[in-house]
């Protein structure tokens, strides 16, 4: 089994990426689906939320209002860091969950656990490998506030809360260049699933 880390800046295409590794095969771990599994009302995540930042960050089912909490964590440091450190270690006890349920029925599987913030939390040796899926700064802000119709001010400060994806670049095994075509970026991805089932045949022996 080959448990890779998948990352990105934000608006790079890592979602999209993390698609075509599952038509390739891959099993998928989203860390984004997880975070919001976590928070769901009267888990301990919720609790701690709803404790640190009040209850006017509720929607009237009791839900995260996930719109106006990014707006406080976006700009914030402290609040940001609040937040991670009441959701991330019941997203890695989750994932570590998925994982072994994932190895009970294939153990040569390759896992492909989708984490924006792998770097920025030094979790990069917790893989064996990592890939970055790369578009400029530039193309993130455009996308971002194409896709969540935020003002340009807005999106800044969202790339500014993560490391910069140039560094990311340094730190990656792998590099899927996602300002080009949907085709070409299909390739980069089975050009990388190649290796990696070759590295899990490679574990076997």
């Amino acid at each position: 089994m080959v448990i890779v880390g998948l990352t990105g800046g934000i608006g790079s295409g890592k979602s999209t990426t993390a698609g075509m590794f599952k038509e390739e095969g891959a099993d998928i771990i989203d860390f984004d689906l997880l975070a919001r599994t976590v928070v769901e009302p009267g888990k301990p995540a919720w609790r701690k939320i709803v404790e640190y930042f009040g209850p006017n960050f509720l929607n009237p089912d009791g839900s995260i209002n996930r719109a106006a909490l990014g707006k406080i964590v976006f700009s914030e440091d402290k609040s940001r860091k609040a937040l991670e450190d009441f959701v991330h270690p019941m997203i890695l006890k989750e994932r570590d969950r998925l994982v072994e349920q994932i190895k009970d029925k294939n153990s040569s599987s390759v896992i492909i656990v989708d984490f924006p913030l792998l770097f920025e939390l030094g979790m990069g040796r917790d893989f064996d490998k990592t890939v970055l899926v790369y578009a400029p700064r530039d193309v993130q802000i455009k996308r971002v506030m194409q896709r969540d119709g935020l003002s340009k001010e807005e999106a800044e400060k969202r790339l500014k809360a993560q490391m910069p994806i140039d560094e990311k670049r340094k730190l990656s095994d792998y590099i899927i260049e996602a300002e080009t075509t949907f085709a070409v970026m299909r390739d980069q991805v089975k050009g990388i699933m190649h290796s990696l089932r070759g590295i899990s045949e490679k574990k076997i022996l």
